[in-house]
């Protein structure tokens, strides 16, 4: 998963302005949410979300998990 760096917010920003992180999100189709400069949050269009091959049946720690495991290494690299 390649993750623009325009796509990085930082979490006062999105609070403060989360008009700004919705057109990312229509403009680029994924924002990241960053917490003391470390990716925190994902959002993406719901659409996306249920397009996606995990959107079945599964709890919401399950769908987390799952996000995580498959971009651990982009995750893993954008907090170093």
């Amino acid at each position: 998963m390649q993750i623009n760096t325009d796509s990085l917010v930082s979490i006062t920003e999105a609070n403060q302005n989360f008009s700004k992180v919705a057109r990312l999100v229509d403009t680029n189709g994924i924002a990241i949410i960053l917490k003391n400069n470390t990716p925190r949050y994902v959002l993406l269009e719901y659409s996306q979300f249920q397009n996606d091959e995990f959107a079945d049946n599964a709890t919401v720690q399950e769908l987390g998990q799952n996000i995580v495991k498959r971009h651990f290494s982009t995750f893993n690299g954008l907090a170093k």
